[in-house]
């Protein structure tokens, strides 16, 4: 697939560059996903109508739930490979990501069943429109198939960036978006031998491209003997003590609730913005789609000070995980800020490409931009503040953060002083809940207990299962 990539040395060197090269790749990969998920919306709604579309849009909600667990257990098992790896301890590395891997692959069997049978009452939950159940299920039923390659295929991406590995990942992804864009009008339309499936077909077309890839980046980290490969003994790894599935749960499950905060905040905001008609709706989800782009970079330099620091903990380099905190605020600050400036100085005829140049709804979403969009340079701060202590297993804290930051902070003054800004209140909540979040996660980032405790490493919590010891998943302290 790809020549063998050199890892980045996260330990050793200048710390400036080495973030921002290892960074790249997975900023990336994020464009990569959100271009996908573009693309695919594109098919559908081109090909199937509006229907179709309300079907995706269903199943997709269901989806992202499913992955913000995985992307906890994803990131916890990141901080265990990187600590590992910066102690100079591979196997360590490999039983948390035979721990993860077999915790995740085992979960995601038995949600691709349930989720199969349970699609009709899982949809009626979600009050899916009569017209739009039929397609609905038979999207969803597809997709629930496909969630075992597509979270494994995560889990090994996150994996591989623990051990300072970013560039695999990016290969990997680019032949998932490639196959997943190419072959939706193939299964949609019934183009060549394939068979014409309608809606089904985009979520076939995505099951294959997963599968696709995950196989691959499975064969190729064996191929190349990459630092997470399991083999002969090993492979008993995938059946980890439960000190080792504690550890894991235990940090995973408050970093994925991060999304889930994130994620009901902005649905609760769409709530609120649609009380005020159907310009300012239209105008909004315009911004939206501009600040998915514009919080990418502190989503990928977040990753990548995570990596960096638990990789620097696990060697005892204290006095670098200070350098990688500051270089990760530097560089987010630095591009957020142009992309930001960007958006604000060309935002009329990018948006005008969504509303057209005579819309009533662009003057609103330029007032939105105004407003508003500067927020994300500083809750990108906080994302950076938050990789480094999640680095060294400190996860309860930034979730508690978050949730001051998202309800009584933004929310709270988004209902409270819409009575005297009228709808201005909702997007200055924005810069609102992002300034508590960054002054809180300052606070804890200086003041706080988070360099005193350790995740548990991934051989202490194998022995401590085999001697009967408590369920762990506890802070250690530093050696």
């Amino acid at each position: 697939m790809a020549s063998p990539t050199p890892r980045h040395d996260l330990i050793n060197g200048p710390i400036g560059p080495t973030l921002l090269l290892f960074a790249l790749p997975t900023l990336g990969s994020n464009i990569l996903q959100s271009l996908n998920g573009s693309i695919n919306t594109i098919w559908v709604g081109r090909f199937l109508g509006e229907n179709a579309l309300a079907a995706t849009s269903n199943a997709n909600i269901i989806m992202f739930l499913i992955f913000g667990a995985v992307f906890g257990f994803g990131m916890a098992a990141t901080v265990l490979i990187g600590q590992s790896i910066g102690r100079g301890d591979p196997d360590g590395a490999r039983r948390a990501f035979g721990a993860a891997t077999g915790l995740v692959l085992g979960g995601a069997i038995v949600m691709a069943a349930f989720g199969w049978f349970l699609a009709p009452a899982i949809l009626r939950v979600l009050a899916t429109p009569p017209e739009a159940m039929p397609l609905a299920l038979a999207y969803l039923r597809v997709t629930f198939l496909g969630v075992p390659a597509s979270m494994l295929l995560v889990l090994l991406m996150m994996s591989l960036r623990g051990v300072g590995d970013a560039m695999t990942p990016l290969w990997f992804m680019i032949l998932s978006v490639a196959l997943d864009a190419g072959l939706n009008p193939v299964f949609i339309l019934g183009l060549g031998p394939a068979p014409q499936m309608g809606i089904a077909g985009s979520a076939t077309a995505t099951l294959i491209a997963n599968h696709v890839a995950a196989l691959g980046l499975l064969a190729t980290i064996y191929a190349r003997r990459l630092p997470i490969r399991l083999s002969g003994k090993e492979l008993r790894y995938l059946l980890p003590g439960r000190a080792l599935i504690g550890a894991i749960v235990g940090k995973g499950l408050p970093m994925g609730a991060q999304m889930l905060v994130m994620s009901f905040g902005g649905l609760t905001m769409v709530g609120l913005v649609n009380r005020l008609g159907v310009d300012t709706v239209a105008a909004y989800g315009v911004s939206q789609q501009l600040w998915t782009y514009i919080q990418m970079p502190a989503m990928a330099i977040g990753a990548a000070v995570s990596a960096m620091a638990a990789q620097n903990i696990g060697a005892g380099a204290w006095d670098r995980v200070g350098g990688i905190t500051r270089a990760g605020l530097l560089c987010t600050l630095l591009i957020t800020g142009v992309m930001v400036g960007a958006v604000l100085a060309f935002d009329r005829p990018v948006m005008a490409l969504f509303l057209g140049g005579e819309s009533a709804a662009l003057p609103i979403a330029r007032h939105i931009q105004l407003i508003a969009t500067w927020n994300f340079a500083v809750f990108g701060l906080t994302m950076v503040l938050f990789a480094t202590v999640r680095a060294n297993g400190a996860v309860l804290v930034p979730l508690a953060i978050l949730l001051v930051a998202f309800y009584p902070a933004r929310l709270g003054f988004a209902i409270g002083m819409q009575p005297v800004l009228g709808a201005d209140a909702l997007w200055w909540s924005f810069p609102v809940g992002s300034l508590t979040s960054l002054a809180l996660a300052t606070a804890y980032y200086r003041w706080g207990g988070w360099r005193r405790g350790a995740m548990m490493r991934p051989r202490e919590a194998q022995e401590h299962a085999l001697s009967g010891g408590e369920p762990a998943g506890r802070l250690q302290p530093n050696g």
